[in-house]
C-alpha cells in the first residue's frame, strides 16, 4: 500500500509534513480531506483519525496521527533523503526544543486568531480582547526570533523546525483579508521575512502551497 498524506488546505500542521515529505523526497501520495464536505467525520477517516483531525499518514496499514510525530517518522521512514534533523545528538535536540517552542509560543495565539477571526465571520461578535493578546504574543515571539536566526534558517541549515515555523507566519495575510487593521505583516523583521523568503524559494515549494489559496 502506497504511503499516503491526508491533509486539509491551509492547515498549518498539514502544510509542516507536506514539506517534510517533499524535503525528504518521499514517494508519497496525498488525499486532500474536506472538512466543509464532512470527510473527516466519515467512519473511514476515524478509523485512521479518531480525534477528526488532519493531518495523518497511512503507510502499508500503519496510520499515525500528530504533526510533531508524524514529521519524526518521515525523517526515519525516508532515510535516504535530505536530513530533517541535524546530524549529532545535540543538533537534534536543538531541532526538537525549536519545534517545542514554537508550538508552546506561537500555535497558541495564531489558534486564538483562527478561532476568533476564521470561525466568528460576525465582526461585531470577535473578542477583542483576545485578539489583541494574541498579536501581543506573536510580536514578542517574532522579535525573539528576529534575534536568534541563523540565517536564512533557524538553525543554520534547514531542518524539521523550519518547517514547523514557516505555515504559521504564511497565516498573516489570511488573517489581514478579514482583519486589515490586524497588522501582523509589520510585526516580521527583516531576518525572518528573509527566512520567509527562502522556503518560498525551496523548488517543491509551490507543489505544497494550499490549494485554495489560489482562488
Amino acid at each position: 500500500m502506497a504511503f499516503t498524506l491526508h491533509y486539509a488546505s491551509g492547515s498549518p500542521y498539514s502544510w509542516r509534513v507536506y514539506l517534510a515529505l517533499e524535503h525528504k523526497q518521499a514517494d508519497f501520495s496525498t488525499r486532500l480531506i474536506s472538512f466543509d464536505a464532512g470527510e473527516h467525520k466519515t467512519r473511514e477517516f476515524l478509523a485512521i483519525s479518531p480525534r477528526h483531525q488532519v493531518p495523518v499518514v497511512t503507510d502499508d496499514g500503519f496510520a499515525l496521527y500528530e504533526s510533531s510525530a508524524i514529521v519524526e517518522y518521515v525523517e526515519e521512514r525516508f532515510p535516504e533523503g535530505p536530513p530533517l534533523f541535524l546530524k549529532d545528538a545535540r543538533g537534534r535536540a536543538l531541532v526538537r526544543q525549536w519545534v517545542s517552542e514554537i508550538t508552546s509560543h506561537v500555535e497558541r495565539p495564531i489558534e486564538t486568531l483562527v478561532d476568533e477571526i476564521f470561525y466568528q465571520p460576525d465582526v461585531a461578535k470577535r473578542n477583542r480582547a483576545a485578539i489583541g493578546d494574541a498579536r501581543t504574543a506573536l510580536a514578542v515571539e517574532l522579535e525573539h526570533f528576529e534575534g536568534r536566526l541563523s540565517a536564512p534558517w533557524l538553525l543554520g541549515q534547514l531542518s524539521a523546525a523550519d518547517f514547523t515555523l514557516y505555515p504559521f507566519l504564511a497565516m498573516f495575510p489570511r488573517f489581514e483579508l478579514r482583519e486589515r487593521e490586524l497588522g501582523l505583516g509589520a510585526l516580521i523583521g527583516p531576518k525572518v521575512r528573509e527566512f520567509m523568503r527562502a522556503v518560498e524559494a525551496l523548488p517543491y515549494f509551490d507543489r505544497t502551497y494550499p490549494p485554495h489559496w489560489r482562488t
